[in-house]
């Protein structure tokens, strides 16, 4: 029966009316804290009433554009999109040839080591037969010889004659690269949501995009970017840089509010130097490789000429997220800010406390 007594009881919280300003203002003033961080900061800042999803995407691009240069060992030479976007596909970036070391007319031949302190000698006892050095261009053959008038070098089989790296132009060769252009075609799924879109938006046909050219105030949605204009933007200047070479970040942010319309969505557009320029530590600057186009003589003897890279790698990077309203993450930080709230009043009973104590302390003082 006690039992009984007990889940069939009903009980209720006294409230007592506390006249006093002090209290009465610290009250209201946590509740005003509280209601504030939760629209200001959990509903307006976090967005805490919708679901998130991260972006999937994919982007191709194309290079256009013409260069000249006039070099020795190469002569006369225009470059269209297949002599300097290389490799012509790859995976979210792209690289343009700006400026480049050439060693022509290597063949498989035996020929003298290019000097430093291990391979310079004065016998055939200095040079070791079938050794290598990574840092080295070939196989010694063993034998001691001359490299110039005043210097010996061990021999070495390799592709000869050797390149020499050191001799890189100081103006960038192909400086007519700045007004080269590039499309971008980037393609976003917001799976969460069933949401996909393009960075060429549906109001733009092909008329458009023949003339159009990407500006911030005049044509933002434009996706065809000159590569001087891009440079500019990561404030670095495209000759300076296209000398050595190096790496550009193009950023993509794709973070929407999917509460609005869909035409909201749209990307924004960014550019910052990816690779490091610090003067303090510019040790192997730039951004280099090597590659070579082969041949065969009229004796079927097979040559290349050897081209030592320098360029700008561009780097599309993509990013973002998307929220959109949910009834459920909506009840949990409404249930959390109640739950806050309720807080409040222990927090006053306390500070009441303190009120009463500090009140008794000055009467028993008097």
């Amino acid at each position: 029966m006690a039992c009984l007594s007990c889940l069939l009881e009903y009980g209720t919280v006294k409230i007592i009316v506390i006249r006093n300003k002090a209290v009465g203002s610290v009250f209201r003033l946590i509740q005003f804290l509280i209601i504030l961080y939760v629209i200001g900061y959990v509903c307006v800042v976090r967005k805490s009433y919708q679901v998130k999803d991260s972006v999937i995407s994919t982007v191709t691009t194309k290079v256009k554009g013409t260069g000249f240069t006039n070099i020795s060992g190469l002569g006369a030479h225009v470059w269209d999109v297949a002599d300097y976007n290389i490799p012509p596909e790859g995976e979210s970036s792209f690289f343009v040839l700006t400026n480049m070391i050439i060693t022509p007319n290597q063949m498989q031949s035996s020929c003298p080591e290019l000097p430093d302190q291990s391979t310079i000698c004065m016998s055939d006892s200095d040079c070791t037969e079938g050794s290598s050095d990574v840092r080295g261009n070939g196989i010694q053959t063993g034998l001691c010889v001359n490299y110039s008038e005043t210097v010996k070098t061990c021999e070495v089989l390799s592709w000869c004659p050797l390149e020499i790296d050191t001799d890189l132009p100081e103006n960038p060769l192909l400086a007519a690269a700045e007004n080269f252009t590039v499309l971008i075609k980037n393609t976003v799924t917001y799976p969460k949501f069933n949401f996909h879109k393009r960075n060429i938006l549906p109001d733009v046909n092909s008329s458009y995009l023949k003339q159009c050219e990407f500006n911030r105030i005049t044509d933002p949605h434009c996706p065809i970017f000159r590569l001087k204009d891009m440079v500019a933007e990561a404030e670095e200047d495209f000759q300076t840089m296209a000398t050595r070479g190096g790496v550009l970040g193009i950023l993509i942010d794709w973070s929407c509010d999917l509460d609005f319309p869909e035409h909201y969505c749209g990307p924004k557009y960014s550019f910052c130097r990816m690779d490091n320029k610090n003067p303090e530590n510019n040790v192997a600057p730039g951004y280099n490789f090597r590659f070579a186009k082969y041949y065969k003589t009229t004796d079927d003897v097979e040559t290349r000429t050897l081209i030592k890279s320098y360029g700008i790698r561009f780097d599309v990077i993509v990013f973002g997220t998307a929220g959109k309203f949910n009834i459920v993450p909506t009840i949990v930080n409404v249930g959390a800010a109640l739950t806050i709230l309720g807080l409040v009043s222990p927090v006053k009973s306390a500070v009441l406390v303190v009120i009463i104590n500090i009140h008794v302390g000055c009467v028993q003082n008097l």
